[in-house]
């Protein structure tokens, strides 16, 4: 693998946390990069994913669109886009909310569920290369310390 100098084409970073800093940046730049790889040929963004796979963690409940939000990886003022690109591809259904006239509620479709099922295995083979460089102790120690620079 590459060092974060030479995939930058630069000059070693002395400051330990500006260097930590740029490897995060970087990393999760590449993170998406895959990602996105893995999603093109299926015609989704990675925020059309997101969106489908919290909308399947649902298990057939509605959510709105600020409740989605929330819950993206990527939190976005433009949600309601999203939603209508998942739309046209029936994906999704929108409702108005029976209780709340402001509210549209939002819930996966059946062929929604099929592209996700369709992707799981792709996906777990990303996560699956995660496995094949970092143990579950060292896994739980990154995640630990992403955490906390979070805080």
């Amino acid at each position: 693998m590459a060092s974060l100098e030479e995939v930058l084409k630069m000059k070693p970073v002395a400051n330990a946390h500006l260097r930590a800093f740029l490897n995060i940046m970087v990393t999760g730049a590449w993170l998406q990069g895959r990602m996105n790889n893995i999603l093109k040929p299926f015609g989704i963004t990675e925020p059309q994913y997101n969106v489908l796979r919290i909308l399947r963690g649902q298990q057939g409940r509605a959510m709105n669109l600020y409740e989605i939000s929330e819950r993206m990886v990527y939190p976005t003022s433009n949600v309601s886009r999203i939603i209508d690109r998942l739309l046209l591809k029936n994906y999704v259904i929108r409702e108005a909310n029976a209780t709340n006239r402001r509210r549209v509620d939002i819930s996966i479709t059946a062929d929604g569920l099929q592209l996700l099922a369709g992707l799981d295995p792709v996906v777990s083979e990303l996560i699956g290369s995660f496995q094949n460089n970092l143990g579950d102790d060292d896994a739980k120690q990154l995640s630990s310390w992403l955490e906390q620079v979070r805080e």
